[in-house]
């Protein structure tokens, strides 16, 4: 709509036009800027992407701007709608990943040999870059850093601690993590030192606390679900510690282990996390992070952890992400240095 003539309108309506106009356009400007700068300085931290088809790219962490919570994101990998993303990790170029597949294996893959694109881009197979068989997919990613153990849980809540020279470089590739039948495809992985505890949650938004060196040598039930629920992340944690969850509506909360009770062994039915119909994510997170979270459509967002209220107990949590006919997929967490 064109600005009509105002010669002939009286001052007073001339002069809250223009009052209208100027705020107008200070609203559009702060919508078209939502990014915190300086985010942080570069580095060779990278996030990785993986989608659903076994696609993969890498970028550098510092390419990705800050928002506020609550932000729409911006376009990550560049995918079709029928093969979205799936797993997020950060890792240094130089680390190396730990694959784990549908038939419960493990592979080794330096980040190195992932190629390094900008933000927007299509990633690589890799089926070309590691030798996977045709019909096996990747359903969890881990750095392979720190802790002296790799703890995996299955969708059906099977839950088995390796020590780390079993799954070192001197490791056969597609090294076969537990018994397929018993425990179904892998959920999630993490690392820790055995002297901790265990979270696991579900899709269903239940959880589990246990002991880590509770978890015999060859596996247990960590938890016990319903028919319709699986599990779908780990996290090595102490009574200090939090995790973050996310559901796939975008609504996350930073859910305190001091309000969480532990169980003194694992196999028990989860508790209510989070107030949500469907989980996607729990990962340990403190107030030094930043937490990446990214849709089926590829839109991702990146802010601080100290932006999500810290909770002992049950809530709904706080919108963490925009969105419009779209939902929450995969999520990451990275410690940034002071």
């Amino acid at each position: 709509m064109e600005r009509p003539d105002l010669s002939n309108a009286a001052p007073q309506i001339v002069a809250y036009i223009e009052y209208l106009e100027a705020n107008a356009t200070k609203s559009k400007k702060t919508a078209a800027a939502p990014l915190l700068e300086p985010s942080e300085p570069p580095t060779t931290m990278q996030l990785i992407t993986i989608t659903q088809n076994g696609y993969a790219k890498r970028t550098a962490r510092h390419l990705y701007g800050r928002q506020r919570r609550s932000g729409m994101g911006i376009f990550d990998i560049d995918t079709d709608e029928n093969d979205p993303p799936m797993l997020m990790t950060v890792a240094d170029e130089s680390a190396t990943l730990l694959l784990l597949t549908s038939s419960a294996r493990a592979y080794r893959l330096a980040v190195a040999e992932i190629t390094a694109t900008e933000v927007r881009s299509r990633g690589t197979a890799l089926h070309d870059i590691i030798d996977l068989p045709a019909e096996e997919r990747i359903m969890a990613v881990v750095p392979d850093a720190g802790g002296a153990y790799l703890t995996v849980v299955s969708e059906k809540g099977f839950v088995r601690s390796l020590p780390k020279h079993l799954v070192s470089e001197r490791m056969q590739q597609g090294m076969v993590l537990y018994n397929l039948r018993e425990g179904g495809p892998p959920a999630a992985a993490c690392r820790h030192n055995g002297d901790g505890s265990l979270f696991i949650a579900t899709q269903e938004a239940k959880a589990i606390r246990f002991a880590a060196r509770t978890v015999p040598a060859f596996g247990t039930q960590g938890i016990r679900l319903t028919s319709q629920d699986k599990v779908i992340a780990i996290a090595a944690v102490t009574p200090k510690d939090s995790v973050f969850l996310i559901s796939d509506e975008g609504k996350g909360t930073l859910r305190q282990m001091s309000g969480f009770s532990a169980n003194k062994a694992p196999g028990a039915g989860g508790k209510v996390a989070l107030k949500a119909s469907k989980l996607i994510g729990a990962m340990h997170a403190g107030e030094g992070d930043d937490i990446f979270i990214i849709s089926r459509l590829s839109k991702l967002i990146r802010f601080q952890a100290a932006e999500v209220p810290p909770k002992e107990g049950v809530v709904q949590g706080v919108n963490c992400m925009a969105l419009r006919a779209d939902e929450c997929v995969a999520l990451a967490v990275s410690a940034i240095p002071a």
